[in-house]
């Protein structure tokens, strides 16, 4: 970790953020300050490794799904493949031993993230057998509440966070907030463009009935979907799944896959204790409901 005087000397010659980034960065884990630097320095290789018969994977969840927790679990039980986990995404002609992670819509184009196009390509690729494809799948309404959270955090105080944890000590301060700004929210759920107004011009985030639309329409073309709410009961099993996929060789007596730290299902204690929440949730209509079915998951009312 820097130390508090290297900090200073650092606050003295540099804006606010900077120091303010530099201080998140020293805090976080190996694995963690690995993929950040990867995140920036990876669109420099100028070579792309094909070992043996390896396929490229891409590693895709929406916003919110909790794609980051797989990623780092990658980055640090991976072994030598680990080295090539990349936070972009790139299209090659052929296999290669690359892991590509982010998030990507296939329908409509959304604010951070990758856009239509380069999912077809994804999409294309592994239907020629060169790639797989992993999508990162989590309960629609814990990732709208997760969204939310972080778009306003964003928005309001230029800080990005990684869940909800980090603003809240529980739920019920969760739930005071959302109660508190509930109009806030809804424009949130809606898509409504103003609710970014105040960020550089670009695309509007998903309304929450074109986010389950998306997660509906990757359910078909991943070749492995893996829900959120499956790595709290048996983070073992689920990142085994991703091993056999990608076909990689690992003594799994020496993994060490800890559980995420997101309370999965937490809009079921939101909704009691919101009555406004529990009545959108009511309101949802007949389409969105089937679609989140179709994804794995039901809606209590």
């Amino acid at each position: 970790m820097l130390a508090s005087h290297t900090i200073a000397r650092f606050a003295r010659k540099f804006p606010r953020q900077l120091v303010r980034d530099l201080v998140t960065f020293s805090r976080k884990s190996p694995a963690e300050r690995a993929l950040i630097l990867r995140r920036y320095l990876g669109s420099w290789d100028w070579r792309i490794p094909h070992l043996g018969n390896d396929r490229t994977a891409y590693v895709i969840g929406l916003f919110g799904s909790g794609r980051r927790y797989v990623t780092t679990l990658m980055l640090k039980n991976l072994g030598r493949r680990a080295k090539y986990v990349r936070e972009m995404i790139r299209l090659h002609p052929g296999p290669t031993s690359m892991i590509y992670t982010g998030h990507a819509t296939i329908k409509y184009v959304c604010r951070e993230q990758h856009f239509p196009e380069i999912t077809s390509g994804i999409f294309k690729a592994v239907r020629s057998g060169h790639a797989d494809l992993i999508f990162i799948n989590r309960h629609p309404l814990d990732s709208l509440l997760t969204n939310w959270v972080f778009w306003r955090t964003y928005i309001r105080e230029n800080f990005l966070i990684q869940g909800i944890s980090q603003i809240y000590e529980n739920t019920d301060e969760l739930c005071a907030d959302l109660e508190h700004n509930f109009s806030e929210f809804m424009a949130f759920a809606e898509g409504d463009p103003d609710f970014f107004a105040a960020l550089p011009p670009g695309p509007r985030f998903l309304s929450f009935s074109e986010f389950v639309e998306e997660a509906e329409l990757y359910i078909p073309s991943a070749t492995l979907t893996l829900r959120m709410e499956d790595f709290t009961i048996d983070p073992f099993k689920e990142f085994c799944k991703i091993t056999k996929v990608m076909a990689v060789d690992l003594d799994l007596s020496r993994l060490r896959i800890v559980p995420p730290n997101a309370q999965a299902y937490r809009y079921l204690a939101v909704k009691k204790k919101v009555p406004r929440f529990r009545d959108f949730i009511n309101g949802l209509n007949d389409e969105t409901r089937r679609r989140i079915e179709k994804i794995g998951y039901k809606v209590v009312d």
